[in-house]
Parts: structure tokens; sequence; C-alpha cells
């Protein structure tokens, strides 16, 4: 899965979502994401988390991203 297409399902799931994708190690299986979205208001840290991890479901039970670490905002 590419930088590019974790970022399109984020923002397909979030339009107005602001996103930054990184790559952490080079390998394309340590991922870093920064979201900021006004779907974020009201809701909790660990539910932010909860749902962007849930778009990745299957890529993490797979393998094929090892780890995803999550900046999650509300966007103002």
């Amino acid at each position: 899965m590419t930088l590019i297409e974790i970022k399109a399902r984020i923002v397909k799931a979030y339009p107005d979502a602001l996103v930054e994708v990184s790559d952490l190690t080079g390998t394309m299986d340590h991922i870093q994401v920064h979201v900021e979205t006004s779907h974020f208001k009201g809701v909790s840290l660990l539910d932010r988390h909860r749902n962007i991890m849930g778009l990745f479901d299957s890529e993490l039970k797979s393998g094929e991203l090892h780890a995803l670490t999550i900046k999650a905002k509300v966007k103002e």
C-alpha cells in the first residue's frame, strides 16, 4: 500500500481532512498519519484512533501494515 493510497482512504472517509502520511522506516509497513478533521469534534481520542485504525483493518491483520502511528486532531 502506497502513501498516496493511505491518504486517499483517509480522505474518502473524512472529506474535509487535512492529512499527512509518512513512512517511518523506509519499508512501507511502519506508517505515521496526521489527520485533522471536523468529524472528530466531540469524539474521544481513543475513538478517533479506533476509527482510523478501522480504515486499515485488513492491512493490519495481514501484516501489510505492521505499525500505524496516529495523530488525530479536531479541525477548527
